[in-house]
């Protein structure tokens, strides 16, 4: 099974570093799970498409009251925002 490697844009990072330790760390973890199979829901990763037919599709990753927005190309997980449940979903039909 090939493993994806996770990359953080520069605003998610942003949206960790100014979040509690904890919290943070946990979201880590949560992303980390990605590399395994960031498609199929399962114990610890919530996972959900939110939109897109084609190529890449966008997908959300809940970690408790916070959401990770990514997608996939090829063998990348490439997290777009780490927001708060309320701001996630704006603009997401």
């Amino acid at each position: 099974m090939t493993r994806r490697e996770i990359l953080l844009s520069r605003t998610a990072a942003r949206q960790l570093e100014r979040l509690p330790r904890a919290q943070a760390e946990r979201i880590r973890k949560a992303l980390r799970l990605l590399s395994e199979d960031p498609f199929r829901p399962r114990p610890g990763a919530d996972i959900k498409q939110l939109w897109g037919d084609e190529e890449p599709a966008l997908y959300c990753l809940r970690i408790g009251d916070y959401r990770a927005l990514y997608f996939v190309v090829g063998d990348q997980v490439r997290a777009t925002e780490v927001l708060h449940r309320p701001h996630a979903y704006r603009g997401v039909d």
